[in-house]
């Protein structure tokens, strides 16, 4: 069980990753697969090697296709910059997934919808 010193460390770290991800993902990409997203949350394992971060696109399906090919091209150079940016000697391995922010919206859009028919 982690002590409440060690939960606030790993909060920390988490925020300053993410922050650190929207400033790279937002300018410091040049490749033009990579389109218009938002980092939602991002998840650190227990070690903390590994990351998870999930990403909602805007666009179409073909837009997120290819935003997610660009994400994973460009992995390393992130982690790289992670590194720099961050002053670490390891930086965790990155992972990004398809945020289902999308799926909420759309089934809240439903649950409105048969509300409505209800009345």
């Amino acid at each position: 069980m982690e002590s409440r010193g060690q939960k606030h460390h790993k909060q920390r770290r988490i925020e300053a990753f993410k922050e650190e991800l929207i400033t790279i993902l937002g300018g410091e990409l040049g490749d033009p697969r990579i389109g218009l997203l938002t980092v939602n949350e991002v998840v650190m394992n227990e070690g903390g090697k590994a990351l998870r971060v999930y990403v909602a696109v805007a666009g179409s399906e073909e837009d997120v296709r290819q935003t997610m090919q660009g994400l994973l091209a460009a992995t390393g150079f992130i982690r790289h910059e992670l590194a720099e940016n961050l002053s670490l000697r390891q930086p965790p391995e990155l992972s990004f997934h398809i945020s289902s922010q999308k799926y909420a919206t759309r089934i809240e859009e439903l649950l409105t919808r048969i509300e409505k028919k209800k009345r």
